[in-house]
């Protein structure tokens, strides 16, 4: 129990003390009591597990499957509406805050809730479904929807989640792995040439909208040039109109 207590202190900056983080946080309540229900899971009492484990729900808004492994210093944060199923398997040190499911896709058996593994953080209304692993140190972005395994030290976000950071790096993009439904980000040196790709496609654009605005001006210039030349020519000839119509009643004045 200090051992929770310190962790709420380490992870909330609006802890108080001790006493009070011990009467008011139910994350910390619905944790303490999965180890008397995991206790009786184990021991094949699972009707009576599965009735504790409900009034911890009713009691707390946290429902954690008896059958489920929790690590130690589990944090949970504001304790509303998290579900941890039945084979979900949550390493040491995980930060959970609210609405966060680790649940299943409906089509599978056995194990079918994620492993999360050390130092996992998971944001809010965050849904983690199937039998998936989610590596040590990764952070899933509040609301994402992830369902596939995610490498370590990873940040991913979206819906359905792409991985965007890998080890304190933005990634360029994400491709699937061999294995089927394993998501693997790119490596340092491709990830490097992709965004040396993207910045030459960028500058080409660049380049190809300056060259249509030059040939535009070009044109601009040429109209106009063709504009005064024509202007120029109708005023030599009003110009020499009207002098061959002085020099034409010239003679007839001295006359």
């Amino acid at each position: 129990m200090r051992e929770d207590i310190e962790t709420v202190k380490r992870n909330d900056p609006a802890a108080q003390g001790a006493l009070v983080i011990f009467l008011s946080y139910p994350g910390l309540h619905a944790k303490w009591m999965h180890a008397p229900e995991r206790w009786l899971w184990r021991h094949r009492l699972r009707g009576p597990a599965r009735i504790l484990s409900q009034i911890t729900r009713l009691v707390t808004g946290v429902e954690i499957h008896p059958a489920a492994k929790v690590g130690r210093r589990l944090f949970i944060d504001h304790a509303a509406g998290v579900v941890i199923g039945e084979t979900a398997s949550l390493g040491d040190d995980c930060v959970l805050y609210q609405g966060v499911t680790l649940g299943g896709t409906g089509r599978e058996s056995g194990k079918r809730h994620p492993t999360l593994g050390d130092g996992v953080m998971v944001g809010a209304g965050a849904k983690v479904l199937g039998s998936i692993r989610i590596g040590s140190g990764a952070k899933i972005g509040s609301n994402s929807v992830v369902v596939k395994d995610v490498p370590d030290n990873s940040t991913v976000i979206g819906i359905p989640g792409r991985i965007v950071r890998r080890n304190g790096r933005r990634i360029a993009r994400e491709t699937l792995d061999e294995r089927p439904g394993l998501m693997r980000a790119t490596a340092p040196d491709e990830e490097e040439v992709l965004w040396n790709r993207r910045a030459i496609a960028r500058a080409c654009k660049r380049i190809e909208q300056l060259e249509k605005e030059v040939a535009n001006l070009q044109e601009a210039v040429e109209r106009l040039a063709r504009t005064k030349t024509c202007t120029g020519a109708q005023s030599s000839e009003r110009r020499g109109s009207q002098t061959g119509a002085v020099a034409a009643d010239a003679p007839t004045a001295r006359a």
